[in-house]
Parts: C-alpha cells; sequence; structure tokens
C-alpha cells in the first residue's frame, strides 16, 4: 500500500519547489516532511526529488506525484467521499495559451497546473501518465486516452516591412532564408523549419534567435528582429495594418490540435474538455 501522507509531501514539495513552503501547506515541520520523503524513497527502492537546486522530481517522484493527482481528481467525483480539492495537470503549447486557450482553461474543476510544451511533444506528457489531458499535434489516440480533434491552428511566415527590404528586397528563397535570420521559440520548434521545406523542397539550417514567449515572439517579429511562424490568430490586425507582412501570403502552415485525455479521469474533467471544445471552434479552422 502506498503511504498517502507521504506522497501528499512529495506533491506539494515538486508543486512548491521546496520542503520548507511544502511543510507549511500542511502545516507541519521541514523535519516531518523530510522524513515523508525519505520513508517514501526508502519503500519505493529509488530516488523521488532531485535535491538541486532547484528542486525537481524524478521519473519515478513525478509519476506517483500524478498518481496522487489522479487520485485524488477521482475521489472528487463520488457522491459523498471528501477529498481534497484536485490538482488538475494540463501539458499545452504556449501558441494555443496565448491565443485562445487560458479561457477555456478557466473552467478546470479543481486547481490548474499547467505544463508548458510544443504540440508536437506535449502527448508524451500524457503518455508518461505526468499530466491528465494534453493539447497535442498528435491525432492518434495515446493507450488509455480518448482523443478529440480539435480543428486546425493557421500560422503565417510573417516579418517587418523593414526586415522584408533588409533581407528578402530579391524574394524569399533558399539562398535567402540561409541568410536572414529566424526566430525560434526554442529547440523543439520546428514550424519555421517545416515552413521552409514546404516552400523550398530542402531543409536549411536557419540562423536562428531564441525567443521563448509567444507575445514577445511576436513583439520581435515586429521589430525586425527575424522572421518568424506567428498563430494568425495572434498578429490579423498587425497585417491589416501592414505593421507585419507575410512571406508568402498563399503559403499559410496548418497544425492539427487534439484535446487527448487519460480516460481513468475523463469524466472528472469533462466539463474542461468540453470548454476546449466550445473555444476551439471560434478560433480554429475545421
Amino acid at each position: 500500500m502506498l503511504d498517502y501522507p507521504a506522497l501528499l509531501a512529495l506533491s506539494e514539495i515538486l508543486r512548491r519547489g521546496s520542503f520548507e513552503a511544502a511543510a507549511h501547506a500542511l502545516s507541519v515541520t521541514p523535519s516531518a516532511i523530510s522524513q515523508r520523503i525519505r520513508g517514501l524513497e526508502e519503500r519505493s527502492g529509488t530516488t523521488l526529488i532531485n535535491r538541486g537546486p532547484p528542486i525537481t522530481g524524478t521519473t519515478a517522484g513525478l509519476r506517483l506525484a500524478a498518481h496522487l493527482e489522479q487520485v485524488r481528481l477521482l475521489e472528487s467525483t463520488l457522491h459523498g467521499l471528501p477529498s481534497e480539492t484536485p490538482v488538475i495537470r494540463v501539458a499545452v503549447n504556449a501558441d494555443s495559451l496565448a491565443t485562445w486557450a487560458m479561457a477555456p482553461l478557466a473552467k478546470v474543476p479543481g486547481l490548474l497546473d499547467l505544463v508548458i510544451d510544443d504540440q508536437d511533444h506535449a502527448h508524451d506528457w500524457l503518455r508518461s501518465g505526468q499530466v491528465s489531458a494534453a493539447l497535442t499535434s498528435e491525432t492518434r489516440p495515446i493507450a488509455g486516452c480518448d482523443s478529440l480533434p480539435l480543428g486546425r491552428m493557421r500560422y503565417r511566415a510573417t516579418a517587418s516591412p523593414d526586415y522584408m527590404h533588409r533581407h528578402f528586397s530579391r524574394g524569399v528563397d533558399a539562398i535567402s532564408l540561409k541568410r536572414a535570420p529566424a526566430l525560434s521559440y526554442n529547440h523543439k520548434d520546428g514550424l519555421q523549419d517545416r515552413w521552409v521545406q514546404a516552400i523550398c523542397a530542402q531543409r536549411i539550417a536557419l540562423p536562428l534567435h531564441r525567443v521563448p514567449s509567444s507575445q514577445a515572439f511576436a513583439e520581435a517579429t515586429r521589430l525586425g528582429l527575424g522572421w518568424g511562424m506567428n498563430p494568425e490568430a495572434m498578429i490579423l490586425d498587425d497585417l491589416a495594418s501592414g505593421r507585419l507582412v507575410d512571406l508568402s501570403p498563399d503559403h499559410p502552415l496548418d497544425v492539427p490540435l487534439t484535446w487527448q485525455t487519460a480516460r481513468i479521469t475523463a469524466k472528472a474533467i469533462a466539463p474542461l474538455t468540453e470548454a476546449m471544445k466550445k473555444a476551439a471552434r471560434t478560433v480554429l479552422l475545421s
């Protein structure tokens, strides 16, 4: 049998970032928290927390913490069975969060714990059991999960007018793209490469600026730092006013988005699923 008070200590440490903060949240001493974790690690036969700094969970620790939250989420749906407010962990891509997904996520039936990851990788969190739901480009249902296609998110390759004059005055082609600085969210961001592959029919090693924020990414594009793939919903006014220019208006990039939920907790988060479905209709393409 699992020691649920110890699991609760583990969960609070990982959520709050320290033994002291977890002790305060649970109204116990830091020594008591340490004893619970030590005993849990001894019974598990493995390390559950990387002491850092910063403190992070090991793979086993993250899975145990996720198990606790699934149990609390299930308890919250059982009539007459008291439970602590469940923590619902969800993996979402940053562009969706910046454009349309925050409003439906506010319907979460518990405490929200967001994991921000690329849409091409968010399903890995669900596959490993670390989240209850994920917004992902993976259209195939993950084992043990329900899959709901939401639509396609359209991206436009954009740049400022001054940037276009400086780097693409003779057109957008393989030669100019090899020299023109591009923007990238992080090392997982493959949108610029996918668009270039579609336009040029070849892979190009793009010179990259890293800008790990959707809003800052769009602003960096407006300021002429580089060209990049911006969500159409975020930059419609910029395109209409001429503040941004589409590198190739006939070649948008559409990314399918799917809402996948762990079947074991699907009923508990059904209101959230319905909210995601309704919100997606207003922004995503069918």
